[in-house]
């Protein structure tokens, strides 16, 4: 068995992986402006439980770009002390198992084309928009992180005034009506017509960052996740509305786009980091 690790900007999620399935899974909050030493002791006391001596390997996803090959986490955004952290080598020499370490969305797309919606799919892409705006790469059935770990920083890319993640994320309703995306949305279903507006205004914002996937990428398919995506059915008729424009009209034809169904798809995705040693 594996543990998958989400080390997520408020919470951390972990749970071992068998057979496709995340059992014994666990959540907790994280104190992200923890010092180093409080944050890390505080990752190896949430891992302990889960470990015994069936467990093989250790994939943890983090939100932040990473020296894969290494395995050390390079100025994560949400966790002010992880500057640049050896997570590979404390991880082994705490549970003397192989770790590996990639970026949490990257840990999502992996999942969703191993064990979810872009199964059998050559070239995806996973798109999660929550706190933020990313997307992890499936290209000729490969995980693809970049030499930096950078690939996919969609939400960076400049946009109206600010950049992508600015109207393509959480940020778009706290910024505009002083709301959480779980409040908008909730607004929403009840049938609050302003909320309604929101959500389609995000939707053509959403619709411009897919685009730029299509242009950058040209995926045979996109899913998407983050906890914006739990809300899809408020937005997806006005995003696709505003890929009408898109210069390809054949590739929006044939695109295929997704809505996340497994809640643990990251944690699969996780896992899925530790080679198989069969």
């Amino acid at each position: 068995m594996v543990i998958g690790v989400d080390v997520g900007g408020t919470n951390i999620r972990a749970g071992l992986e068998r057979g496709g399935e995340i059992i014994h899974p666990r959540n907790a909050p994280f104190n992200t402006r923890g010092s180093l030493r409080e944050t890390l002791d505080e990752l190896m006391h949430f891992i302990r439980p889960l470990f015994d001596h069936d467990v093989t390997g250790i994939g943890i996803g983090v939100p932040s770009v990473v020296d894969v090959d290494k395995g050390v986490v390079l100025n994560a955004a949400n966790i002010p002390s992880w500057e640049r952290v050896p997570i590979k080598d404390i991880l082994h020499d705490a549970f003397h198992v192989p770790v590996y370490v990639n970026n949490d969305v990257n840990c999502f797309a992996l999942g969703e084309h191993r064990f979810g919606q872009l199964k059998g799919v050559k070239n995806g892409v996973g798109v999660s928009s929550g706190t933020g705006l990313g997307c992890g790469l499936i290209i000729n059935h490969q995980l693809f992180s970049g030499t930096n770990c950078g690939a996919g920083e969609i939400g960076l890319l400049p946009y109206l005034d600010h950049n992508m993640e600015y109207y393509a994320s959480g940020n778009f309703f706290r910024v505009n009506y002083n709301l959480s995306g779980e409040e908008a949305s909730r607004l929403a279903q009840q049938g609050d017509r302003e909320a309604l507006k929101y959500w389609e205004a995000f939707g053509v914002h959403m619709g411009q960052a897919i685009k730029s996937v299509m242009y950058a990428y040209d995926p045979e398919a996109i899913v998407l996740g983050g906890s914006l995506s739990k809300a899809f059915d408020l937005y997806k008729a006005s995003l696709h509305a505003s890929l009408q424009d898109f210069i390809y009209p054949e590739s929006v034809k044939r695109l295929k786009l997704y809505q996340s169904k497994n809640p643990n798809i990251a944690l699969l995705g996780a896992a899925a980091l530790v080679p198989d040693p069969s």
